[in-house]
């Protein structure tokens, strides 16, 4: 995570409280524990090289990294075996001697490689667009290689994810707080936390995300995304009062600011929509994603992930509610069929998101099933 605790007593800082080593910014909460960890907790062996490998937080980054790269690679390596990397053609990275990973929808022999040498692709393309001031929209494009796949073009889950979530943030942990990559840095990582599980942590990157966003005077639209990723570890945590209602806030400044036809617009919708599930306000849910899967369609295509995932929460919001009618039942089922089938021809059998698909389609068919047979038969 990123470091927003003291190093001894575990005292939360935000970004700003607390005092620092002079040497290496390891942080504390104050003189005692500064004291404590110098004289018996090993921090005086330990800050010369902190300090060398760019201070605290560049080296805890480093550190994470290494860790998160190891159990990617040994998460992959049944399915890595014999395999070499699409990038350098190698079986183990030539320089940090890693091991292969695939947590993309890529099949076959395809979309093997080494973390670093997606990280070092990511950051050749991101450096090049900055150097040569291409515009934002290019800039984003490339930015897209630090969390989705250049050859099937899906996004990384799982431990691929978090690795390459650590990677982005070693890279650019040491620019300026107002610098752009490294305030999208703090995004990825969080996001990389998520995808494994590691809600406490991403909550302190998303917590500082969004401080820093507004300390540095982000642009709004930012500020949307990051309090958009602060609700999903607020849902990842149980903290449901509080999701809906930065959901409910983030919808409609995304809506006021992009309008309808945007990625924003409709990643929120499903947001909001799937926070009103969690609550069993299943008509006001069914209500918005009537209203918003058609624009999904039409403007990021049917096979699209997201047009998939809003298609999934309304079959649902059908057959979970108490007051559906059959019909309802039928139209969950014919949905759910037909965003599975896509799901597993765009990411295959073995993704996550399929999964999740053929659990739904499941329930809705029992449900369906259920209703249709007279009681007692």
């Amino acid at each position: 995570m990123i470091l927003t605790q003291c190093a001894v007593c575990a005292t939360e800082l935000g970004l700003s409280l607390g005092k620092k080593c002079g040497r290496c910014s390891t942080r504390y909460c104050g003189p005692e524990c500064q004291k404590q960890h110098w004289e018996g907790g090993g921090h005086d062996k330990l800050c010369k090289k902190i300090k060398r490998a760019g201070g605290a937080e560049q080296y805890y980054a480093d550190t994470k990294y290494s860790e998160a790269v190891t159990v990617a690679a040994e998460a992959c390596a049944d399915d890595t075996k014999g395999q070499t990397c699409f990038i350098c053609t190698q079986a183990l990275h030539w320089k940090t001697k890693e091991g292969l990973v695939r947590g993309c929808s890529c099949r076959g022999t395809a979309g093997f490689a080494h973390v670093a040498c997606l990280a070092e692709q990511a950051k050749i393309l991101c450096d090049e667009a900055e150097e040569n001031n291409l515009d934002m929209k290019v800039f984003n494009e490339r930015w897209r290689r630090w969390h989705t796949c250049g050859l099937c073009e899906q996004e990384y889950h799982g431990v691929v994810c978090c690795a390459l979530g650590w990677a982005c943030w070693k890279t650019y942990v040491g620019r300026p707080e107002t610098d752009q990559p490294r305030l999208a840095a703090m995004t990825q990582l969080g996001n990389g936390l998520s995808a494994v599980g590691r809600h406490e942590d991403a909550l302190s990157a998303r917590e500082a995300e969004l401080s820093m966003k507004r300390r540095v005077g982000a642009p709004e639209h930012q500020v949307l995304i990051a309090q958009g990723n602060l609700a999903c570890t607020y849902d990842d945590l149980g903290r449901v009062a509080e999701v809906l209602s930065l959901r409910q806030e983030v919808y409609s400044g995304t809506l006021k600011l992009h309008g309808e036809e945007h990625y924003d617009t409709l990643r929120e919708a499903y947001n909001y929509a799937s926070s009103l599930m969690i609550l069993s306000r299943f008509e006001e849910a069914k209500s918005l994603l009537r209203k918003m899967i058609p624009v999904a369609r039409r403007f990021l295509g049917e096979s699209h992930d997201l047009t998939l995932h809003m298609n999934k929460v309304y079959a649902v919001a059908l057959f979970e509610d108490d007051g559906s009618t059959l019909e309802d039942l039928r139209e969950a089922v014919a949905t759910l069929e037909d965003a599975t089938q896509t799901a597993r021809r765009v990411f295959g059998a073995a993704h996550p998101l399929v999964v999740t698909f053929d659990c739904a389609l499941e329930a809705s068919r029992a449900t369906l099933r259920a209703r249709e047979t007279p009681s007692g038969k």
